[in-house]
């Protein structure tokens, strides 16, 4: 099978930061070990030598990503290529692909890759829209595209069950019929960042560290993070790390939402809280997560997955996390918690009983066995038959 795959790089100067393209690079090689040619359209090179790559733009701000779409590009691509099937990790361009399809005559097979929803639903099952995607009211026309791309597509590929749920509940709000064409395809686990959870690690002289991983956006439920880790850094018991995924952004994108910034100076301001840095680097970023005690989950509530959450469960970290979306599906149940002195008697727990952190480490561990870059890749390829 001959496989296209149209990436959206959101932060080509930091690509450590973008799940997309860290999902693509781990995917691709995996989707070659089982047979497929994989070509990867970005503007960052994924995957491994094998893989063949087209150079595309990089959109100058996440509207741009789903509104202007340059078919004639596509066109030409798709004729070059000649796939069997086009994978379209931003769905809202999947009715350009489509348009580009049926001009370059080709009978491609076009799967949309949810990668990110644009809404989520509270318990009540009221819709709500993004805020991240919702700058100047464009959050109603970003959803609408989506309905669009979904209704374009022939496969629609989600992270989770959560995300189905909420996927198919929004497509039948708009009038969409998924039919049989949803499939739950998760994200790979990066295997570098994968050890036993029985060996031995460290035990710092001065209060266990405890590690967000996550990006600071507002819409991330960060101010509630900030919260807490306030009420955290107060016992003494645990020290945290946050964890600066960006470093300097373009202006293009602090200009939309420079709300990472604004959090990093406040987090930065708390006792016991420091914040660290990759520097892009996957190796710094193991060292980090190797001598950190348990991990905490972002406060977003239209959180679908969380590569970050897997990256600390498949090392081995328990995961605290509010009892929020995919997360509380993913998440040992005996690890949510739904109110801040909830979460501070987890981390305390976690901190200082060792028989209690062995059992959810394991756990947390064998979460994530289902994800090996292999089992998804044949998922992923079923999906697309």
């Amino acid at each position: 099978m001959r496989v296209l795959y149209l990436l959206n790089i959101s932060n080509p100067d930091r690509l450590s930061s973008d799940s997309g393209w860290i999902f693509a690079d781990l995917l691709a090689p995996a989707l070659t070990d089982a047979g497929a040619e994989v070509t990867v359209a970005a503007p960052a090179a994924a995957g491994d030598a094998r893989c063949g790559f087209h150079q595309t733009k990089v959109p100058g701000t996440k509207y741009r990503a789903r509104f202007s779409t340059d078919i004639d590009e596509l066109v030409g691509l798709i004729r070059t290529e000649k796939p069997d099937a086009v994978v379209a990790n931003q769905i809202e361009e999947a009715p350009a692909i489509r348009t580009a399809l049926l001009e370059a005559g080709s009978d491609a097979v076009l799967a949309g890759y949810c990668h990110y929803l644009p809404f989520s639903f509270t318990g009540g099952g009221q819709l709500l829209l993004d805020p991240s995607l919702n700058d100047a009211g464009l959050g109603r026309p970003v959803l609408l595209a989506f309905a669009a791309g979904l209704a374009a597509c022939e496969r629609v590929m989600v992270h989770s069950s959560t995300a189905a749920s909420w996927t198919s509940a929004a497509a039948a709000r708009m009038t969409v019929d998924l039919g049989d064409r949803l499939r739950v395809v998760p994200a790979p686990r990066d295997e570098r960042l994968v050890r036993d959870p029985s060996s031995p690690r460290s035990r710092p002289e001065v209060g266990a560290i405890g590690i967000y991983n996550h990006r600071l956006y507002a819409h991330y439920g960060t101010e509630q993070f900030v919260n807490l880790a306030r009420e955290l850094s107060a016992t003494g018991t645990v020290r945290l790390w946050v964890m600066d995924l960006f470093g300097n952004r373009r202006a293009a994108r602090t200009g939309l939402d420079d709300s990472p910034e604004r959090m990093r100076d406040q987090l930065a301001a708390l006792p016991h809280v420091q914040v660290v840095s990759d520097r892009g680097d996957r190796v710094h970023y193991k060292n980090l997560l190797v001598d950190a005690r348990f991990g905490i989950a972002p406060f977003r509530p239209g959180c679908p997955w969380s590569m970050s959450v897997i990256d600390c469960q498949g090392m081995g970290l328990p995961v605290i996390a509010p009892r929020l979306g995919w997360l509380a599906e993913h998440i040992d149940s005996e690890l949510c918690f739904t109110t801040p002195a909830e979460a501070v008697a987890l981390a305390e727990r976690l901190a200082m009983d060792d028989e209690f952190h062995a059992l959810h480490a394991k756990r947390a561990h064998a979460s994530t066995a289902d994800f090996a870059p292999a089992l998804v890749a044949a998922r992923y390829l079923e999906a697309l038959s």
